[in-house]
């Protein structure tokens, strides 16, 4: 069986070799070889994951980020020496699935990105449909005449919200079909999807997702 392709962009070669090491087990791990290149590379690799660090030589990981979005909705995960709050929303709101910061756990990266695997795995079922809205399983959300690119996270959330329309999810049924294990992520970062999700499906008239406050979210 072919393994799944894990793509690092990062500069520091110590963690590069790090990562290679150990992740090359269960998959095939590649690593940026041109740092001008990023979505050319991404494009023609088709990772099952990318893991970015934020500082990069010419431009940083959230602009690849927001490039490679154009594009592919992949499962993007930061891994930054910077623990400010503020670069991890500015990394979720960029694009990205999911932040840690160095140093960080070889465990807890295995099952984040187990999770991100087994989770578009289980997603990959049938289309949805909600009057003239349909949600494809890669990622597209369609208005009959437009449609929007999703993120992997955000793509998970509106088919938990689709498969359970007209009735309330709770935050913590959100984070455990997202994630499998509330440790891995709090409510803040939800929240903070939730909110990038529905400022982007807008533009296409979607205004379905309700907030029921102090409990979860109604799609309706």
């Amino acid at each position: 069986m072919k393994k799944e392709i894990i793509y690092i962009v990062e500069d520091d070669q110590t963690i590069v070799n790090l990562l290679k090491n150990h992740l090359s087990h269960s998959y095939q791990v590649v690593s940026v070889t041109n740092f001008r290149a990023v979505t050319q590379e991404v494009t023609e690799l088709k990772p099952a994951v990318i893991l970015m660090d934020i500082t990069l030589p010419y431009f940083n990981g959230f602009y690849w980020t927001t490039e490679i979005r154009k594009q592919l909705t992949v499962p993007i995960i930061f891994i930054s020496s910077s623990d400010d709050e503020m670069d991890a929303v500015m990394a979720l709101n960029m694009g990205g699935d999911d932040f840690i910061s160095k140093p960080f756990s070889l465990p807890l990266l295995d099952a984040k990105i187990a999770a991100f695997l087994r989770r578009s795995h289980q997603f990959s079922q049938d289309d949805f449909q909600l009057d003239h809205f349909t949600l494809t399983r890669d990622g597209m959300l369609s208005n009959g005449s437009e449609q929007i690119s999703l993120t992997p996270t955000e793509n998970k959330i509106l088919m938990v919200l689709f498969s359970h329309h007209n009735q309330v999810v709770s935050k913590e049924e959100l984070l455990e079909r997202l994630w499998e294990n509330e440790s891995f992520i709090d409510q803040n970062t939800l929240n903070v999807n939730m909110t990038r999700l529905r400022k982007k499906i807008l533009p296409l008239g979607f205004d379905r997702i309700h907030t029921v406050r102090g409990v979860g979210y109604l799609l309706k």
